[in-house]
Protein backbone atom coordinates (compact mmCIF):
# COMPACT_ATOMS: atom_id res chain seq x y z
CA UNK A 1 0.00 0.00 0.00
CA UNK A 2 1.75 3.28 -1.40
CA UNK A 3 1.20 6.44 0.63
CA UNK A 4 -0.24 9.78 -1.72
CA UNK A 5 2.20 11.96 -3.14
CA UNK A 6 0.92 15.05 -0.53
CA UNK A 7 -1.31 16.09 1.14
CA UNK A 8 -4.26 18.30 -0.30
CA UNK A 9 -3.58 21.92 -0.01
CA UNK A 10 -5.83 24.10 2.97
CA UNK A 11 -7.11 20.45 3.83
CA UNK A 12 -8.29 20.47 7.50
CA UNK A 13 -5.73 19.81 10.36
CA UNK A 14 -5.24 16.25 11.51
CA UNK A 15 -7.39 15.23 14.63
CA UNK A 16 -5.72 13.26 17.72
CA UNK A 17 -7.43 10.42 18.97
CA UNK A 18 -6.03 9.32 22.57
CA UNK A 19 -7.48 5.90 23.53
CA UNK A 20 -8.15 4.93 27.10
CA UNK A 21 -5.14 3.44 29.43
CA UNK A 22 -5.08 -0.49 29.74
CA UNK A 23 -5.71 -1.72 33.02
CA UNK A 24 -2.78 -2.82 34.32
CA UNK A 25 -2.29 -6.58 36.19
CA UNK A 26 -2.41 -5.78 39.42
CA UNK A 27 -2.00 -2.94 41.41
CA UNK A 28 0.60 -0.25 40.80
CA UNK A 29 1.56 -1.60 37.31
CA UNK A 30 -0.87 0.59 35.36
CA UNK A 31 0.00 4.00 33.58
CA UNK A 32 -2.03 5.83 31.90
CA UNK A 33 -2.88 9.51 30.41
CA UNK A 34 -2.68 10.41 34.56
CA UNK A 35 0.58 9.59 35.10
CA UNK A 36 3.06 12.87 35.38
CA UNK A 37 6.32 12.44 33.73
CA UNK A 38 8.90 15.86 34.83
CA UNK A 39 6.18 17.84 35.63
CA UNK A 40 3.37 17.15 33.27
CA UNK A 41 1.04 14.28 32.82
CA UNK A 42 0.72 12.43 29.73
CA UNK A 43 -2.38 13.93 28.91
CA UNK A 44 -1.39 16.90 29.39
CA UNK A 45 2.18 16.61 26.86
CA UNK A 46 -0.09 14.89 24.47
CA UNK A 47 -2.25 17.74 24.38
CA UNK A 48 -0.43 20.62 24.81
CA UNK A 49 2.15 19.10 21.94
CA UNK A 50 -0.41 18.91 19.79
CA UNK A 51 -1.34 22.47 19.72
CA UNK A 52 2.05 23.19 19.60
CA UNK A 53 2.39 21.64 15.82
CA UNK A 54 -0.87 22.62 14.63
CA UNK A 55 -3.66 19.73 15.13
CA UNK A 56 -7.37 19.90 15.28
CA UNK A 57 -9.18 18.70 18.18
CA UNK A 58 -7.43 16.44 20.48
CA UNK A 59 -10.02 13.70 21.59
CA UNK A 60 -9.79 11.12 24.69
CA UNK A 61 -12.02 8.20 24.34
CA UNK A 62 -13.79 7.02 27.34
CA UNK A 63 -15.56 8.79 30.30
CA UNK A 64 -14.21 10.73 33.08
CA UNK A 65 -10.69 11.32 31.19
CA UNK A 66 -8.06 13.83 31.94
CA UNK A 67 -9.42 16.42 33.82
CA UNK A 68 -7.95 19.75 33.37
CA UNK A 69 -6.27 19.26 30.25
CA UNK A 70 -8.18 21.57 27.85
CA UNK A 71 -8.93 18.63 25.77
CA UNK A 72 -12.55 17.08 24.25
CA UNK A 73 -13.79 13.79 26.17
CA UNK A 74 -16.09 11.60 23.71
CA UNK A 75 -17.87 8.42 25.25
CA UNK A 76 -16.96 6.00 22.21
CA UNK A 77 -16.16 5.84 18.37
CA UNK A 78 -20.20 6.23 17.70
CA UNK A 79 -20.00 9.58 19.17
CA UNK A 80 -17.09 10.73 16.77
CA UNK A 81 -19.26 12.30 14.07
CA UNK A 82 -20.88 14.70 16.09
CA UNK A 83 -17.70 15.43 17.65
CA UNK A 84 -15.45 16.21 14.62
CA UNK A 85 -17.94 17.29 12.41
CA UNK A 86 -18.48 17.48 8.60
CA UNK A 87 -15.17 18.88 7.88
CA UNK A 88 -12.83 16.28 6.83
CA UNK A 89 -9.77 15.70 8.10
CA UNK A 90 -6.92 13.27 8.66
CA UNK A 91 -6.98 11.19 12.11
CA UNK A 92 -4.32 10.01 14.08
CA UNK A 93 -4.89 7.42 17.22
CA UNK A 94 -2.75 7.17 19.66
CA UNK A 95 -2.24 5.03 22.91
CA UNK A 96 -2.50 6.66 26.01
CA UNK A 97 0.51 6.18 27.47
CA UNK A 98 2.15 7.60 24.61
CA UNK A 99 5.01 9.94 24.99
CA UNK A 100 3.91 12.70 22.79
CA UNK A 101 6.78 14.78 21.69
CA UNK A 102 6.56 17.89 18.96
CA UNK A 103 8.95 16.82 16.68
CA UNK A 104 7.13 13.07 15.74
CA UNK A 105 4.35 14.53 16.01
CA UNK A 106 4.88 16.73 13.41
CA UNK A 107 6.46 14.80 10.97
CA UNK A 108 3.04 12.53 11.20
CA UNK A 109 1.13 16.02 10.42
CA UNK A 110 3.36 16.63 7.53
CA UNK A 111 4.07 13.60 5.92
CA UNK A 112 2.25 12.42 2.83
CA UNK A 113 -1.65 11.59 3.97
CA UNK A 114 -2.32 7.73 3.31
CA UNK A 115 -4.80 6.61 0.87
CA UNK A 116 -6.40 4.35 3.17
CA UNK A 117 -4.46 4.02 6.67
CA UNK A 118 -0.97 3.80 8.11
CA UNK A 119 0.30 1.62 10.78
CA UNK A 120 3.08 1.82 13.54
CA UNK A 121 2.41 -1.46 15.73
CA UNK A 122 1.27 -0.92 19.12
CA UNK A 123 1.84 2.96 18.91
CA UNK A 124 0.19 4.78 16.08
CA UNK A 125 -2.65 4.53 13.38
CA UNK A 126 -3.38 7.12 10.84
CA UNK A 127 -6.68 7.48 9.02
CA UNK A 128 -6.81 9.21 5.69
CA UNK A 129 -9.20 11.68 4.72
CA UNK A 130 -11.00 9.12 2.62
CA UNK A 131 -11.22 6.16 4.81
CA UNK A 132 -11.74 7.68 8.21
CA UNK A 133 -15.99 7.44 7.57
CA UNK A 134 -15.74 3.41 7.23
CA UNK A 135 -12.78 3.27 9.63
CA UNK A 136 -14.47 4.34 12.48
CA UNK A 137 -18.01 2.96 11.34
CA UNK A 138 -15.83 -0.30 11.94
CA UNK A 139 -14.78 0.46 15.24
CA UNK A 140 -17.72 2.04 16.38
CA UNK A 141 -19.79 -1.46 15.78
CA UNK A 142 -16.62 -2.61 17.93
CA UNK A 143 -17.24 -0.29 21.37
CA UNK A 144 -14.97 1.39 23.14
CA UNK A 145 -11.56 -0.14 21.79
CA UNK A 146 -8.36 0.28 23.73
CA UNK A 147 -5.59 -2.21 22.86
CA UNK A 148 -4.28 -0.79 20.04
CA UNK A 149 -3.56 -4.70 18.44
CA UNK A 150 -7.24 -5.24 18.59
CA UNK A 151 -7.73 -1.44 16.57
CA UNK A 152 -5.18 -2.78 14.10
CA UNK A 153 -7.30 -6.02 13.57
CA UNK A 154 -10.31 -4.10 12.74
CA UNK A 155 -9.16 -1.76 10.82
CA UNK A 156 -7.18 -4.41 8.76
CA UNK A 157 -10.46 -6.40 8.03
CA UNK A 158 -12.50 -3.67 6.75
CA UNK A 159 -9.73 -1.78 5.11
CA UNK A 160 -7.37 -4.05 4.06
CA UNK A 161 -3.02 -3.90 4.76
CA UNK A 162 -1.84 -0.76 6.51
CA UNK A 163 1.02 1.53 4.92
CA UNK A 164 3.89 1.41 7.22
CA UNK A 165 4.93 5.23 8.68
CA UNK A 166 8.48 6.21 8.27
CA UNK A 167 11.32 6.04 10.20
CA UNK A 168 11.39 8.89 11.15
CA UNK A 169 8.41 8.74 13.30
CA UNK A 170 9.13 6.92 16.57
CA UNK A 171 7.27 7.54 19.44
CA UNK A 172 7.79 6.03 23.13
CA UNK A 173 4.85 4.41 25.23
CA UNK A 174 5.09 4.03 28.61
CA UNK A 175 4.19 0.73 29.76
CA UNK A 176 5.55 0.05 33.29
CA UNK A 177 6.24 2.74 35.70
CA UNK A 178 9.94 1.22 35.42
CA UNK A 179 9.81 3.17 31.82
CA UNK A 180 9.30 6.68 33.85
CA UNK A 181 12.93 7.23 34.16
CA UNK A 182 13.81 6.07 30.46
CA UNK A 183 11.15 8.52 29.18
CA UNK A 184 12.19 11.18 31.31
CA UNK A 185 15.79 10.97 29.75
CA UNK A 186 14.65 11.28 26.50
CA UNK A 187 12.77 14.81 27.29
CA UNK A 188 16.10 15.84 28.59
CA UNK A 189 17.81 14.23 25.54
CA UNK A 190 16.04 16.45 23.56
CA UNK A 191 16.42 19.92 25.61
CA UNK A 192 20.04 19.93 23.91
CA UNK A 193 20.69 22.19 21.25
CA UNK A 194 22.05 21.65 18.37
CA UNK A 195 23.84 25.32 18.25
CA UNK A 196 25.89 24.15 21.85
CA UNK A 197 28.96 24.57 21.75
CA UNK A 198 31.50 22.08 23.38
CA UNK A 199 31.43 23.15 26.77
CA UNK A 200 28.12 23.78 27.30
CA UNK A 201 27.38 20.37 25.45
CA UNK A 202 29.54 18.62 27.84
CA UNK A 203 29.57 20.29 31.00
CA UNK A 204 26.77 22.93 30.86
CA UNK A 205 24.06 20.56 29.98
CA UNK A 206 24.47 17.87 31.96
CA UNK A 207 24.50 20.04 35.10
CA UNK A 208 21.99 21.89 34.32
CA UNK A 209 19.53 19.19 32.80
CA UNK A 210 19.61 17.55 36.20
CA UNK A 211 18.48 20.96 38.08
CA UNK A 212 15.78 21.55 35.39
CA UNK A 213 14.54 17.34 36.35
CA UNK A 214 14.46 18.12 39.72
CA UNK A 215 12.85 21.78 38.87
CA UNK A 216 9.92 20.48 37.00
CA UNK A 217 7.77 18.31 39.37
CA UNK A 218 7.81 22.22 41.27
CA UNK A 219 5.85 25.11 40.76
CA UNK A 220 8.89 27.14 39.59
CA UNK A 221 8.43 29.05 36.73
CA UNK A 222 11.53 29.53 34.10
CA UNK A 223 11.28 33.07 34.58
CA UNK A 224 11.79 32.95 37.81
CA UNK A 225 14.95 30.85 37.20
CA UNK A 226 16.06 33.74 34.74
CA UNK A 227 15.57 36.04 37.60
CA UNK A 228 18.02 33.60 39.90
CA UNK A 229 20.69 33.26 36.89
CA UNK A 230 20.68 37.12 36.72
CA UNK A 231 21.24 37.64 40.31
CA UNK A 232 23.75 34.77 40.55
CA UNK A 233 25.62 36.82 37.17
CA UNK A 234 25.03 40.20 38.98
CA UNK A 235 26.52 39.30 42.31
CA UNK A 236 29.30 37.17 40.65
CA UNK A 237 30.20 41.12 38.47
CA UNK A 238 30.74 42.36 42.25
CA UNK A 239 33.67 40.29 43.23
CA UNK A 240 35.65 41.42 40.12
CA UNK A 241 35.76 45.27 41.56
CA UNK A 242 38.31 43.21 43.56
CA UNK A 243 41.67 43.32 42.95
CA UNK A 244 42.97 40.11 44.65
CA UNK A 245 42.80 36.88 42.64
CA UNK A 246 40.86 34.98 45.56
CA UNK A 247 37.66 37.29 44.99
CA UNK A 248 38.10 37.43 41.28
CA UNK A 249 37.99 33.67 41.21
CA UNK A 250 35.11 33.40 43.63
CA UNK A 251 33.50 35.95 41.04
CA UNK A 252 34.31 33.74 37.74
CA UNK A 253 32.94 30.42 39.48
CA UNK A 254 29.53 32.46 40.47
CA UNK A 255 29.43 33.58 36.48
CA UNK A 256 29.97 30.00 35.28
CA UNK A 257 27.32 29.35 37.60
CA UNK A 258 25.24 31.75 35.95
CA UNK A 259 25.80 30.38 32.73
CA UNK A 260 24.48 26.99 34.07
CA UNK A 261 21.47 27.82 35.53
CA UNK A 262 20.88 30.39 32.56
CA UNK A 263 20.37 26.88 30.43
CA UNK A 264 17.70 25.58 32.85
CA UNK A 265 15.21 28.55 32.01
CA UNK A 266 14.73 27.09 28.15
CA UNK A 267 14.82 23.71 29.27
CA UNK A 268 12.53 24.21 31.53
CA UNK A 269 10.18 26.48 29.18
CA UNK A 270 10.44 23.82 26.58
CA UNK A 271 9.70 20.58 29.23
CA UNK A 272 6.27 22.30 30.09
CA UNK A 273 5.97 24.36 27.08
CA UNK A 274 6.08 27.21 28.56
CA UNK A 275 7.89 29.51 26.38
CA UNK A 276 7.07 32.69 25.92
CA UNK A 277 8.13 36.16 24.17
CA UNK A 278 8.66 37.76 27.29
CA UNK A 279 10.10 34.81 29.33
CA UNK A 280 12.50 34.93 26.58
CA UNK A 281 13.28 39.25 26.38
CA UNK A 282 13.91 38.52 29.89
CA UNK A 283 16.68 36.22 29.64
CA UNK A 284 18.27 37.41 26.12
CA UNK A 285 18.45 40.98 27.67
CA UNK A 286 19.50 39.61 31.28
CA UNK A 287 22.29 37.69 29.71
CA UNK A 288 23.99 40.94 28.41
CA UNK A 289 23.33 42.86 31.43
CA UNK A 290 25.68 40.62 33.39
CA UNK A 291 27.93 39.86 30.44
CA UNK A 292 28.15 43.88 30.50
CA UNK A 293 28.47 44.14 33.75
CA UNK A 294 31.49 42.05 34.22
CA UNK A 295 33.22 43.49 31.54
CA UNK A 296 33.01 46.78 33.13
CA UNK A 297 33.91 45.52 37.01
CA UNK A 298 37.20 43.81 35.84
CA UNK A 299 37.86 47.07 34.21
CA UNK A 300 37.32 48.84 37.43
CA UNK A 301 38.78 46.45 39.25
CA UNK A 302 42.00 46.26 37.02
CA UNK A 303 42.03 50.47 36.83
CA UNK A 304 41.90 50.48 40.85
CA UNK A 305 45.27 47.82 40.56
CA UNK A 306 47.08 49.77 38.23
CA UNK A 307 46.24 53.10 39.72
CA UNK A 308 45.31 54.36 35.84
CA UNK A 309 42.17 55.46 34.53
CA UNK A 310 42.78 54.05 30.92
CA UNK A 311 41.78 50.37 31.51
CA UNK A 312 38.16 52.05 31.98
CA UNK A 313 38.18 52.89 28.31
CA UNK A 314 38.86 48.67 27.60
CA UNK A 315 35.39 48.39 29.60
CA UNK A 316 33.24 51.14 28.02
CA UNK A 317 34.52 49.30 24.49
CA UNK A 318 33.60 46.19 25.93
CA UNK A 319 30.25 47.13 27.05
CA UNK A 320 29.69 49.69 24.02
CA UNK A 321 30.47 46.53 22.20
CA UNK A 322 28.38 44.12 23.87
CA UNK A 323 25.23 46.38 23.37
CA UNK A 324 25.74 47.32 19.75
CA UNK A 325 25.38 43.25 18.80
CA UNK A 326 22.78 43.02 21.61
CA UNK A 327 20.44 45.37 20.01
CA UNK A 328 21.59 44.01 16.41
CA UNK A 329 20.23 40.44 17.38
CA UNK A 330 16.83 42.01 18.69
CA UNK A 331 16.66 44.22 15.63
CA UNK A 332 16.99 41.02 13.27
CA UNK A 333 15.94 38.70 15.02
CA UNK A 334 13.37 39.02 17.51
CA UNK A 335 11.31 42.19 16.95
CA UNK A 336 9.39 40.94 14.69
CA UNK A 337 8.61 37.60 15.63
CA UNK A 338 5.48 36.21 16.30
CA UNK A 339 4.08 37.11 20.22
CA UNK A 340 2.94 33.31 20.00
CA UNK A 341 5.51 30.66 21.51
CA UNK A 342 8.82 30.75 22.16
CA UNK A 343 11.08 33.61 20.87
CA UNK A 344 13.45 31.69 20.02
CA UNK A 345 16.00 28.35 20.54
CA UNK A 346 18.48 28.97 18.09
CA UNK A 347 19.36 31.87 15.40
CA UNK A 348 20.73 29.94 12.68
CA UNK A 349 17.12 28.54 11.71
CA UNK A 350 16.06 31.30 9.92
CA UNK A 351 16.44 32.07 5.94
CA UNK A 352 19.63 33.85 6.30
CA UNK A 353 21.70 31.11 7.33
CA UNK A 354 25.57 33.05 7.05
CA UNK A 355 24.21 35.93 9.37
CA UNK A 356 22.44 33.36 11.75
CA UNK A 357 25.40 31.26 11.95
CA UNK A 358 27.27 34.24 13.06
CA UNK A 359 24.70 35.40 15.75
CA UNK A 360 24.60 31.93 17.16
CA UNK A 361 28.42 32.73 17.27
CA UNK A 362 28.06 35.39 19.33
CA UNK A 363 25.49 33.60 21.67
CA UNK A 364 27.99 31.14 22.11
CA UNK A 365 28.61 31.10 25.99
CA UNK A 366 32.20 28.97 25.63
CA UNK A 367 34.29 32.13 26.56
CA UNK A 368 33.15 31.96 30.32
CA UNK A 369 35.32 28.41 31.37
CA UNK A 370 38.56 30.95 30.18
CA UNK A 371 37.33 33.33 33.17
CA UNK A 372 38.13 30.71 36.17
CA UNK A 373 41.16 30.21 34.83
CA UNK A 374 42.47 33.77 34.01
CA UNK A 375 41.50 35.13 37.45
CA UNK A 376 42.73 32.33 39.49
CA UNK A 377 45.91 33.01 37.41
CA UNK A 378 45.35 36.90 38.23
CA UNK A 379 44.52 37.71 34.63
CA UNK A 380 41.32 38.96 34.08
CA UNK A 381 42.08 42.08 32.27
CA UNK A 382 42.87 39.73 29.47
CA UNK A 383 39.13 39.18 29.51
CA UNK A 384 38.37 42.47 28.93
CA UNK A 385 41.18 43.01 26.84
CA UNK A 386 39.72 40.45 23.94
CA UNK A 387 35.94 41.43 24.42
CA UNK A 388 36.52 45.18 23.95
CA UNK A 389 38.65 44.27 20.76
CA UNK A 390 36.16 41.21 19.58
CA UNK A 391 32.50 42.56 20.42
CA UNK A 392 33.03 45.71 18.51
CA UNK A 393 34.84 43.97 15.36
CA UNK A 394 31.85 41.13 15.77
CA UNK A 395 29.23 44.14 15.46
CA UNK A 396 30.99 45.57 12.22
CA UNK A 397 31.01 41.88 10.63
CA UNK A 398 27.22 41.26 11.42
CA UNK A 399 26.45 44.73 9.73
CA UNK A 400 28.67 43.69 6.75
CA UNK A 401 26.55 40.35 6.76
CA UNK A 402 23.11 42.01 6.79
CA UNK A 403 24.07 44.84 4.29
CA UNK A 404 25.05 41.96 1.92
CA UNK A 405 22.56 39.87 2.21
CA UNK A 406 20.24 42.80 2.02
CA UNK A 407 22.02 43.35 -1.62
CA UNK A 408 21.50 39.71 -2.90
CA UNK A 409 17.66 39.83 -1.54
CA UNK A 410 17.60 43.22 -3.87
CA UNK A 411 19.43 41.43 -6.68
CA UNK A 412 17.10 38.26 -6.34
CA UNK A 413 13.94 40.15 -6.68
CA UNK A 414 15.04 42.46 -9.57
CA UNK A 415 16.12 39.27 -11.48
CA UNK A 416 12.57 37.84 -11.02
CA UNK A 417 10.37 40.87 -11.99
Amino acid sequence: MQFQVSRVAGAAAPNLIVLPPVAGDSAGTQVGDNTPILGLTLAQRTVLAARRVGYGQVLLLGQDRAVGTGATTIRDWSALDATLGSNPAMIVIVPAAILSESDWLEHVIAMPQPRTWALLPNRIAVLGVDAAPDALAALAAGGVACDMAAIAQDLTRSLGPPATLADSIDPMVVTTPTAIPVAEQRLLRRLIKGSDGFMVRHVDRPVSLQITRRLASTGVTPSQVTVLSIAIGLAGALFFLSTHWAWQTAGALLFLLHSIVDGCDGELARLKFQESRSGGLLDFWGDNVVHGAVFGCISVGWARSSGMVWPLWFGAAAILGTAACAVFVYWKQVRDKDSRGPLFASLSGGPDQGLGRALDAMSSREFIYVTPIAAFFGQTQWIVVLAAIGTPTFFLVLVVLAMRNGYRAKAVGSATR
